[in-house]
Parts: C-alpha cells; structure tokens; sequence
C-alpha cells in the first residue's frame, strides 16, 4: 500500500522527466506501441493514456514495454479504473478530479496518482490528505496561467501540472511559473497523425515540446 507521501515523490519524479506530458486517445491498439517509441524518441519518456476508448487498456500494455517511457492511465475515474489500470500495467494515474473512494483505490494498489483539483478549496483538500503534486485541470477554463499563479501564492506547498487546452502557444505560460512542474497536452500527438502512422511527424512534435522551458 502507498502513501500519499510516497505517491507525491514517484509523481513528481515522472514529472520532472520532461516539460510536457502528452495526453493520449488511442482508438487502435496497433498504433499505441509505435505511438509510444516516436513520443519517447522525441524526448517525451512520461505518456498518459487516458481510458476513454475500448482499448485503452491494451494501449497501455503495448506502451508499457516500451523501453524508457513510463506510461501512466488517465481519467481515473472510480477503484474500478485503477484496479484494471494497474493491472494493465500503468506505473501512474492521473485524474481529473479526486474522491476519497479513488484516492483509497490508488493507496490501496500501489498506484501514485496525479489528483485533479480546480480550485484553491481542492487543492487544499487534497494537500490535507498528503497530496502536494496535483494536476490542475481544467487548466484555460478555470483560469489559465494567471489563476495557477494566483492559487501559488497562498499555497506554494502544492505543485502542479496544468492539463486542459494546454498548447504550444501557451505552454510556456504554465511552464514559467513555480508552481508547475510540467504540463499535460494532446497537441504532440493529433489524431490526424496517429491515423496516418506519421510516426517522424510525432517524434519531431514531441522533440520541440521536450525543448519547451519556464
């Protein structure tokens, strides 16, 4: 069983990995395995695979050997979700809200998890309970770089990583500021290429998000 204690230090060391974390819909299982190796080979070694299509969880499987990325299970959402999570193979979780039920199932199965706060209110809430890295989600709609920053000032214990219309173009916004410790985005790997399997194209996104700093 993990501790809030021992999450927050595994969480923090994958997201410290790189500048961004990709956030990943994968809709064909095939394409999950070299999805992966372009997304690592670009510098993105940390890969969040959220479970909203049929096959998420044989995404994670494929991702899981690939050599030097970590893959992690998004949209956790109830125990049920971690459990099939970590047994598929995730070595982290993230979700875009937190209950004490989900909270609880990640302790109970040794899954460090990124919980989901979007306001101070949550934030502390969950830095009660031990958790001091946090995914702020979502990130623009609940008020952006200038919000996050805002949050920090009263409550700079807490770390984050912003997810949710998080782009190239703002990135660096979020990135900048102290209390962010890297970002969750879905730009790096468009569905568009991953269709085509224009795995050169991934890998060079994925290179200029690693290239991304504060």
């Amino acid at each position: 069983m993990i501790t809030p204690l021992e999450a927050c230090v595994q969480t923090e060391a994958v997201c410290k990995l790189a500048p961004i974390l990709p956030v990943l819909v994968i809709d064909d299982v095939t394409k999950a395995r070299p999805l992966a190796e372009a997304l690592v080979a670009g510098g993105l070694p940390a890969l969040e695979v959220t479970l909203r299509t049929p096959v998420a969880l044989q995404a994670i499987s494929e991702m899981a050997r690939v050599e030097g990325g970590q893959v992690g299970a998004g949209t956790l959402l109830t125990p049920a979700d971690v459990a099939n999570a970590k047994a598929a193979g995730a070595t982290f979780g993230v979700s875009p809200g937190s209950t004490a039920a989900l909270l609880e199932a990640c302790e109970a199965h040794d899954l460090p998890t990124l919980p989901g706060a979007a306001t101070a209110t949550e934030a502390m809430a969950l830095l009660e309970r031990g958790y001091r890295v946090q995914k702020f989600f979502p990130a623009e709609a609940s008020g952006g770089a200038s919000a996050l920053k805002a949050i920090g000032a009263p409550i700079p214990q807490v770390q984050f990583c912003p997810t949710g219309g998080v782009s190239i173009k703002n990135a660096k916004d979020y990135l900048s500021l102290s209390n962010v410790l890297c970002a969750g985005g879905s730009w790096v790997a468009p569905k568009d290429l991953i269709d085509a399997g224009d795995w050169k194209a991934i890998e060079d996104l994925a290179r200029e998000a690693a290239s991304l700093a504060g």
